[in-house]
């Protein structure tokens, strides 16, 4: 190992990019709200139609919980919408 590495730590990899991933989460959460609420539907009822439990439904909305990507495809369907993800600049 060179000196000028000795003793340096590197951040873990579940670490870097954190504030991205809650700002995504928080994002996501308030685009699934606005979508259930358009619909008139309760988190109960969005929740009954996505196979997950209202509890879940709630973390997500509140930017509490990243999910997954079978989850968010499940929440897509049942708000009648097409999931697109992107890499974007």
């Amino acid at each position: 190992m060179s000196t000028e590495l000795r003793g340096q730590r590197r951040a873990a990899p579940a670490v870097v990019g954190t504030d991205d991933a809650t700002r995504v989460a928080v994002e996501l959460g308030d685009e699934v709200r606005q979508l259930r609420l358009r619909r008139g539907w309760s988190q109960t009822q969005l929740a009954h139609a996505a196979g997950m439990t209202q509890s879940t439904v709630a973390r997500f909305e509140a930017g509490g919980t990243v999910p997954t990507l079978p989850v968010l495809l499940r929440l897509a369907g049942a708000l009648g919408r097409r999931l697109d993800i992107r890499f974007v600049r």
